[in-house]
């Protein structure tokens, strides 16, 4: 019986990053989900330029590999869409979304990127408190 573990797949991280508290927690995790693997995090932002020096700093003392796609849309389609394509591209690779949960009451109600997510998402989908 062989009991070799098959090697390690790279693994795509896909961030969604504000500028918020709850998107500076999903890009430290996505930091911790790393360590010691082979992969990527991949920061998208739906928003201003100047969240990409601000994560850059969060990022550049990690260690990890990371890159920046800014895109224009709805926020979770845009994450999709992201994730979509980095699997299209690397079909052997794993990709993941991680994201950070809303503390606004509003989101309870009308719903969050993190619910669209939940509902949509067509890869697997970390959502950090």
């Amino acid at each position: 019986m062989n009991t070799a573990m098959p090697p390690a797949r790279f693994l795509h991280l896909v961030v969604g990053y504000d500028g918020s508290p709850p998107a500076s927690r999903a890009l430290d995790a996505a930091v911790r989900l790393l360590q010691g693997r082979i992969g990527r995090i991949d920061v998208v932002y739906v928003a201003e330029q100047e969240l990409r020096a601000q994560a850059a700093g969060q990022l550049c003392a990690s260690g990890v590999a990371w890159q920046f796609e800014r895109r224009q849309g709805i926020i979770a389609d845009q994450l999709i869409a992201a994730a979509t394509a980095i699997g299209e591209t690397y079909p052997d690779e794993n990709v993941a979304i991680i994201v950070g949960s809303s503390s606004h009451a509003t989101h309870r109600v009308v719903g969050s990127v993190a619910v669209g997510l939940a509902r949509h998402s067509p890869v697997p989908l970390i959502i950090v408190p």
